[in-house]
């Protein structure tokens, strides 16, 4: 770079909290320029507002990466209110040259992006935006006749075939230009305090890039190997535990992929094993394609005929669900573990939904929305895609007379019922034959246990066997 132009480059962060393999940042320096590095709290003028859990996870995760500046010499630089004023004012306080940025993909994100390409270059500076979230862009996968997938095999048998770059280094030549005063992330009371429900979210989660990168070596040292076998049992470890570093990108998913590839050519990993977790990496790339594509994926059926669906409305079996009070073990413990720690195992989230969509036949936007804001890795692609696949309403959806048994299910996923005591310790007295179905055990067995239901532990709210009856006959009405 020209000593007689030191001019910043800036970069503002948002989906993409981290160093390394930041293409944003790669960018930003790679003219030799100094940056300015800025993130701004929208809170929802032009987006979804975060949940309450994914609000404590950026408050850590931003805490985290302002450490990693500073000790690298830099500032990062806090603002909180609309981008579209802040971003420009913060390039003409810095005189900055470029502004970087990396892509999101919902739609009023896009048309804010675009907006402020346009403002800002007609303002002279240049604007750079990257692909720092997805390891294909929406518009690169197309199916035979150029449109985008709605089932998701040959969707990630396509997407597979594409080269995917690899992971980026943190910069060496990494300099900081002169940054403006930053607001306190104190002021912006991201974590709770009146009341503090956070406690389990603190003992289990170390939010940022660190903790991003000692989950992924744990879980390709301890979980890979069986992950193929063992991922759908909540009673063991073989889950990566990585979707809230992915949804704040403390980690890219380049990083992800190439870390597990390498694990499957040094022979630490099965060819099975490692195919099955890049499965799911490719879902959560579907799910964005899928949210590009349909931007109301959160609250309108990308099937419309799920549109006269005879929901119900029943606040009790709602309220039930939300404090894991149904009855159903499988079910109150996957809500407990949710509440607890802001997280759930991924075979349970089926369960779950299944359970407050099809037996208690409530919209599945209302349990979208509490999974919005109790999950640390509320995604705004996953999230609803995911819901929409149980409901039956979404692309490439399992079929509405897939009704999870929330007994069966227990007993075939948490055979010895350690998930379910770990999370109700008022059941942990009952034998593995009797704890995901209570209410028949005799009663001495409930008496040894410590177990009155009604009192200790609730009947439960409906019968499966009934409410499953019921909507398939609402489903019927609506098949045409």
């Amino acid at each position: 770079m020209p000593a007689s132009d030191p001019r910043p480059a800036l970069v503002w962060l948002r989906d993409d909290l981290r160093l390394a393999d930041n293409p944003a940042l790669t960018g930003a320096v790679e003219g030799g320029r100094p940056v300015v590095l800025a993130y701004v709290l929208d809170e929802g003028r032009q987006t979804r507002p975060l949940g309450g859990a994914a609000r404590w996870w950026l408050g850590r995760a931003l805490a985290d990466l302002s450490r990693a500046v500073a000790a690298r010499g830099g500032t990062l630089v806090l603002r909180r209110g609309d981008p579209a004023a802040i971003i420009p004012a913060l390039a003409e306080a810095v005189d900055a040259e470029s502004i970087h940025w990396n892509r999101r993909y919902d739609a009023p994100q896009i048309a804010q992006d675009a907006a402020l390409k346009e403002a800002l270059k007609a303002a002279g500076r240049t604007v750079k935006s990257h692909n720092g979230t997805l390891l294909h862009e929406p518009w690169t996968v197309k199916n035979q006749s150029g449109g985008p997938f709605k089932v998701y095999t040959p969707f990630a048998r396509a997407a597979q075939q594409q080269p995917v770059r690899a992971p980026l280094p943190e910069p060496s030549t990494l300099r900081f230009a002169p940054a403006p005063a930053s607001e306190a992330l104190a002021d912006w009371h991201l974590t709770p305090s009146a009341p503090d429900w956070a406690g389990g979210l603190r003992a289990t989660w170390q939010p940022g890039e660190d903790g991003a990168r000692a989950t992924l070596t744990r879980f390709l040292k301890e979980g890979l190997a069986g992950y193929a076998e063992n991922r759908d049992r909540p009673d063991l470890e073989n889950v990566s535990r990585l979707s809230p570093y992915l949804r704040f990108g403390n980690i890219s998913p380049h990083q992800v992929l190439a870390a597990t590839r390498h694990a499957e050519a040094a022979g630490t990993a099965g060819a099975k094993d490692a195919a099955k977790f890049v499965a799911e990496l490719y879902w959560r790339e579907f799910s964005y394609h899928l949210l590009y594509q349909f931007p109301t994926l959160a609250s309108a059926n990308f099937n419309p005929r799920f549109d006269g669906f005879g929901w119900a409305s029943n606040a009790a079996h709602e309220r039930a669900w939300q404090r894991g009070r149904t009855g159903y073990p499988i079910v109150d413990a996957g809500m407990r573990q949710l509440w607890q720690t802001g997280w759930m195992h991924n075979r349970v989230r089926m369960i779950v939904a299944s359970f407050l969509i099809k037996d208690a036949l409530v919209d599945w936007r209302r349990g979208e929305d509490w999974f919005w804001d109790t999950l640390v890795d509320a995604c705004p692609a996953n999230n609803p895609a995911s819901w929409q696949w149980v409901a039956g309403s979404g692309a490439d959806a399992a079929p509405y007379f897939r009704i999870f048994n929330p007994i069966t299910q227990g007993e075939k996923f948490d055979p010895d019922g350690a998930y379910v005591r770990r999370y109700i310790p008022e059941l942990a007295r009952l034998p593995a034959e009797a704890i995901h179905k209570p209410w028949a055990a005799k009663p001495d067995v409930l008496r040894r246990a410590g177990v009155t239901l009604g009192l200790t532990y609730p009947h439960p709210i409906l019968d499966h066997a009934t409410a499953r009856e019921r909507a398939l006959a609402r489903y019927e009405a609506i098949r045409g």
